[in-house]
């Protein structure tokens, strides 16, 4: 069964050329209307990676598919394990919660707090049982499920798969793009050490795992021992947005154009390091 177009969009190409998948699952902005918040709407509107999918937008025109949450991540996060569940929005006992620190800073997988600096509550109300399960059953599965189907299949027809992971993080300062491999454990050095090149080589300040590691997707998916490689890009919003109008800005061609070339590169890159299983 295809999710509804609400949930996710699966951007295919009319023929995949390489290895190679994308996914952006923190850029959507449809908010679900039994989501019954208690903050101001702001408040929400700021947890989005603005625009990520349409920076990465080119992918199925070149060749590779893209992945895209049409929900925001404050309703439920898919880049948070589906067991990190916060004790202190819980109205009824849940089976098998196992919160970790994400939970506790109010921001697992159902986001409780509004900021850490001024932490201040989006709901004025316990959720029940069956509302927290039916947004897992609802959004989340079906996100992870469709993720790992594109994999499959990739690796299915080229011999290796490789995941980019597009996020964008808040900030003015500091470096442009983030990396995350988890410390190696998410893909194949070789591919961080690529994208990190050609970051570079575009003028871009890359940083690697800090302070962003990469979370559940590029920890679930990532195997590189069997052929799966999956890497975390993080873009500063103040290269290409207003983050309180939440407008483009005049940085946004520019930076779309170059992530259209980092597409490029990486499926030249991908292509020439993935078994060729038409040869077998």
């Amino acid at each position: 069964m295809i999710p509804p177009q609400d949930i996710l969009i699966c951007h295919n190409p009319k023929a995949q050329v390489a290895p190679l998948v994308l996914d952006s699952p923190h850029s959507g902005t449809v908010y679900p209307a039994d989501f019954g918040y208690a903050c101001p709407f702001s408040w929400l509107r700021e947890t989005e990676d603005g625009f990520i999918d349409e920076l990465f937008g080119a992918a199925p025109a070149h060749g590779v598919p893209l992945l895209t949450a049409q929900f925001p991540r404050c309703y439920i996060d898919v880049n948070r394990a589906v067991d990190d569940i916060d004790p202190l929005l819980l109205g009824e006992p849940w089976q098998g919660s196992n919160p970790t620190a994400r939970s506790a800073m109010g921001v697992g997988l159902i986001r409780r707090l509004h900021k850490q600096a001024s932490p201040q509550p989006l709901y004025d109300r316990l959720l029940t049982r069956d509302e927290i399960q039916r947004r897992i059953d609802g959004y989340y599965t079906p996100y992870h499920l469709t993720l790992e189907e594109l994999l499959m299949r990739t690796y299915a027809d080229f011999g290796a798969a490789y995941h980019l992971n597009c996020h964008s993080m808040p900030g003015s300062a500091g470096p442009d793009m983030v990396l995350g491999d988890r410390d190696g454990t998410t893909c194949t050095p070789a591919l961080t050490r690529f994208v990190a090149q050609q970051l570079k080589g575009m003028g871009y300040r890359v940083a690697i795992n800090r302070p962003y590691k990469g979370v559940e997707l590029v920890r679930r998916f990532g195997r590189p021992a069997a052929g799966w490689h999956s890497l975390q890009i993080e873009l500063r919003r103040g290269l290409y947005m207003n983050e309180v109008t939440r407008e483009k800005g005049n940085g946004f061609s520019r930076l779309q154009a170059n992530m259209t070339r980092l597409i490029d590169d990486l499926v030249d890159f991908t292509r020439k390091n993935s078994i060729d299983l038409a040869a077998d």
